[in-house]
């Protein structure tokens, strides 16, 4: 074999192997999240995989003037970044004949980067207010606890609050996996009941 044979056979398995990189990252989705609660307002969701904690998500509420005040807290493993958050919003007793009032406060501008993309809609074929967070730049790499939810119920009688929350994750290794956390929060804010 002489020299440009051999260099054109070893540029080849090269060009295979890289290509063959690709098809390592894998997506893994995790749906049965623990809870931990410190009260019926404030809970977070765990998500965990036998390597350890992959991601939280937690709400600490609280009622403020009839309205729920509740921050949201999202970490995630070093070494993955936050793609986008999609959380649907209902209160369970009067989601079809009285959904509440559904906001969510973010900054204005972010420390290097504009603000995140929100969108809030109603979905057609599911209960409550859709949030969608994207485009979150300098933030995607850090927990984020820069949004907070607002929900005012239109009736007395409502005082439970379901929160269905789905996370993706990116990571930056070329080996490692990107994730979708799925779960959902119930909670409750008895002092609502007037």
């Amino acid at each position: 074999m002489n020299r440009r044979e051999y260099l054109a056979a070893v540029c080849s398995t090269g060009v295979v192997a890289t290509a063959g990189c690709s098809e390592i990252r894998s997506e893994q989705s995790l749906s049965d999240p623990t809870v931990h609660a410190d009260s019926s307002g404030r809970k977070t969701l765990v998500f965990a995989t036998n390597n350890g904690e992959v991601g939280k998500f937690g709400v600490n509420g609280r009622v403020d003037s009839g309205i729920i005040d509740a921050p949201l807290e999202i970490w995630h493993r070093e070494g993955t970044a936050v793609k986008s958050i999609k959380l649907r919003v209902w209160m369970p007793e009067v989601a079809t004949e009285s959904p509440p009032k559904v906001a969510i406060v973010s900054p204005v501008e972010g420390d290097s980067s504009p603000p995140p993309s929100v969108t809030l809609y109603t979905p057609d074929r599911a209960l409550g207010t859709v949030i969608e967070v994207s485009d979150l730049n300098d933030l995607a790499d850090e927990t984020i606890s820069i949004l907070n939810l607002l929900v005012k119920p239109v009736t007395e009688t409502a005082t439970k609050l379901t929160i269905h929350t789905t996370i993706k994750l990116t990571s930056s290794g070329v080996l490692e996996r990107d994730y979708t956390l799925n779960g959902e929060l119930q909670l409750t804010y008895s002092e609502l009941d007037n």
